[in-house]
């Protein structure tokens, strides 16, 4: 009896229990099916208030990047400017600090090349020194002999004892002071006064008026003695000059040219030249064939000092030409529009092309002007 009791109070606890667990899954179900509904309206009515949420921010944000988009624009415009103008600026400024530097390089290296064609200059110079001292029978030293020119002292001094070639000391009328001179007391009689010489192109003719107004060169080589001199020499009382011009082509053979009353007028008329009667066998270059060739009465000219024919412009072998001294590579002479003569050119070296060079127009060899060697000026009474 106990046992049955037992066995109906466990049927009915399960009993229990399975109808409170079904009781419990329906509060359950209907409680979640109430929180569904609740939050699918939820859901809904948040979908409604996004979409107008949406809508109102999509408008916001349009805007928003409307604006944005312009400031970056501007900015991009602003910052492509800025750069571009950095980038000229830079470029500018890196152009003239290279254009600075090739300069200063320029300047060095025209410095040194000057420097290292002077030091040659002095090397061939004092070469050709010591070659002549070998070689050169002349005295290297003055004759303490005074005279007013060679010929007065061939004609004084060679009367009593024999009167050899070489440096002289003369002390012309006129003059405020004694100089040197070379004195070539062996051709045709002697008694010339050497007033120009080139053999060897050592002695720069690239020359301002001042050089050519007191002389420069060596008296034993290549020289111009100057206007001064050569002015008080010509231009003494009771006394008439002959100018000799020698000359040697680069074949060795020779020709001159010779023209009597030789004299210059003074510095304030430029030291024009005036030439009488030519004779010999090289053409009269002073004269040339034209009346624009004629340097005869002619003032002398260089680069800074310009008294040639030429104003404000001439023709010469079809080019136009302003500066005749300049077109002969600003050497001067007695320039006409230009002439056919100029003994004072750059000196020509075997091989080595020159436009204008040493020029005495008359004298050709198959029609072409002939290339010298060696050229000469002297003087001497006649």
């Amino acid at each position: 009896m106990m046992y049955l009791s037992q066995v109906s109070l466990l049927f009915i606890n399960i009993c229990i229990f399975i109808c409170g667990k079904t009781i419990q899954a329906y509060c359950v179900r209907q409680s979640t099916d109430s929180t569904v509904v609740n939050i699918v309206e939820d859901v809904s009515h948040a979908k409604d208030e996004s979409k107008s949420n949406d809508t109102v921010y999509k408008e916001d944000y349009e805007e928003s990047c409307d604006i944005k988009t312009k400031i970056t624009r501007e900015e991009k415009h602003f910052m492509c400017r800025h750069l571009q103008n950095s980038i000229i600026s830079y470029t500018r400024s890196t152009k003239k600090l290279l254009r600075n530097i090739m300069d200063e390089q320029q300047a060095s290296l025209d410095y040194l090349s000057n420097q290292v064609n002077e030091l040659m200059n002095r090397v061939l110079l004092l070469t050709a020194e010591v070659f002549r001292k070998q070689l050169d029978p002349f005295p290297h030293r003055p004759v303490q002999s005074h005279g007013l020119d060679c010929t007065d002292i061939k004609d004084t001094v060679g009367s009593i004892t024999k009167t050899p070639s070489g440096l002289y000391i003369i002390y012309p009328e006129g003059s405020s002071y004694p100089f040197e001179v070379m004195c070539d007391m062996d051709y045709r009689g002697g008694g010339w006064t050497v007033i120009q010489k080139r053999i060897d192109g050592i002695i720069d003719f690239q020359r301002l008026w001042c050089d050519y107004l007191d002389g420069f060169g060596d008296l034993l080589g290549e020289f111009w003695l100057g206007l001064k001199k050569i002015f008080y020499i010509v231009n003494q009382k009771n006394t008439s000059f002959m100018l000799y011009v020698a000359l040697e082509s680069e074949d060795d053979t020779l020709a001159y040219a010779s023209y009597d009353n030789f004299w210059l007028e003074d510095e304030t008329r430029f030291f024009k030249i005036h030439l009488g009667r030519y004779s010999g066998n090289a053409g009269d270059a002073f004269r040339g064939y034209r009346k624009e060739d004629n340097q005869n009465s002619m003032p002398f000219s260089t680069a800074d000092v310009d008294n040639d024919g030429c104003h404000p412009s001439c023709v010469d072998n079809g080019q136009a030409v302003k500066s005749c001294s300049q077109l002969s590579n600003n050497t001067g002479w007695w320039f006409s529009q230009c002439g056919l003569a100029n003994l004072n050119g750059i000196h020509h070296f075997p091989g080595k092309l020159l436009a204008n060079g040493i020029q005495w127009g008359t004298w050709t060899k198959n029609s072409l002007p002939v290339k010298f060697k060696s050229v000469s000026m002297k003087i001497r009474r006649t």
